[in-house]
């Protein structure tokens, strides 16, 4: 594990072992307190990764006094396996359930647990979707950052290359030859964010491969057509009215659909894909202090709830090291 200190952050980095015994890098932003108003785990985007694309992300959501725990997929970051490759999405979304599972689980004591919220960007918000759907009463809320519900037609491979995808994918699925247009320049506003992410050798920068398009394609299909009414949980939508990437429309069409009685869609009129990074500083001020607002509304703010919860992991804590001596002795 590998540790660093940010101010008012505390900054960590560890690797868990997937149930494909795939070694997967983790991260975490923790703030300066015992106990955090609340949990966000974070989902990133296709090709993108935790550590430094969402590091952002990380620390002012931190400092506002949230524990953040980031993973970077199968394929992504600095994790195992081809990178770029997504050879079944809802693996993806398993490693993501098993590692947010275990990090509720060692912030639950006796009944009380913390809220808990997903944050997902782009691709990261198709993986939000999945994984309430996986538990649909387990997640406290979700903030979907420009949420990957509908492929965009300016970004969506031509009919042809579809049918030949669905074709190929069995027989040469990691070739690298899905014809489509410069994300990074569609997605990032700002030329310092598109250099990093140029420059930032754990970011996939090559054509989509076969199978990994075929994939996000038929998860895109599927929310669309099978998951969006079926949403349930408190949500905030945050989405650029500029956005070339991922249609602002179906993060209408999801507001509109959806089940949940909390739910929220902000569209900022000129922004782009990446309103959380790829934006002018004050663009993301904007937005931040849109999402922790959120937060803050459906998290246990006070001084007297957080007291609480701090009293009880210490009586736990404690309770915990007179058993533990007992067993010694």
């Amino acid at each position: 594990m590998s540790n660093g200190d940010h101010g008012h952050v505390e900054y960590q980095e560890e690797y868990v072992v997937n149930s494909r015994g795939m070694r997967l890098f983790t991260c975490r932003w923790l703030p300066k307190k015992p106990i955090p108003k609340a949990l966000v785990f974070l989902c990133h985007g296709y090709a993108v990764e935790c550590a430094v694309t969402m590091r952002g992300t990380g620390e002012r959501l931190a400092r506002a006094g949230y524990a953040v725990y980031g993973l970077d997929y199968e394929g992504h970051g600095r994790s195992d396996g081809l990178q770029g490759y997504v050879p079944d999405f809802q693996a993806l979304v398993t490693d993501c359930d098993d590692f947010f599972t275990s990090v509720v689980r060692q912030y639950s004591h006796g009944n009380q647990t913390c809220s808990r919220f997903l944050l997902g960007e782009s691709m990261g918000g198709a993986v939000a979707l999945l994984l309430h759907r996986a538990r649909p009463d387990f997640w406290t809320g979700a903030v979907l950052v420009a949420p990957m519900c509908k492929i965009a037609d300016e970004m969506r491979p031509h009919p042809v290359v579809v049918n030949i995808l669905r074709a190929m994918t069995s027989i040469i699925p990691t070739w690298r030859i899905v014809p489509t247009n410069d994300v990074i320049d569609s997605a990032y506003k700002t030329q310092e964010k598109r250099d990093e992410i140029r420059e930032n050798p754990y970011c996939y920068k090559g054509k989509p491969r076969l199978k990994t398009a075929y994939e996000l394609l038929k998860v895109s299909l599927d929310l669309e057509a099978n998951l969006l009414p079926q949403v349930s949980l408190p949500f905030l939508i945050v989405h650029g009215g500029a956005d070339k990437v991922t249609d602002p429309s179906v993060s209408e069409l999801l507001f509109r659909s959806a089940a949940s009685q909390d739910k929220t869609l902000k569209l900022y009129p000129g922004m782009w894909h990446a309103l959380t990074s790829g934006e002018s500083p004050d663009n993301i001020h904007t937005v931040f202090r849109d999402i922790i607002a959120w937060l803050d509304h459906r998290s246990p703010t006070s001084t007297e709830e957080l007291s609480e919860m701090e009293q009880k992991a210490r009586h736990d804590d404690h309770q915990l090291q007179q058993e533990q001596t007992k067993c010694d002795a």
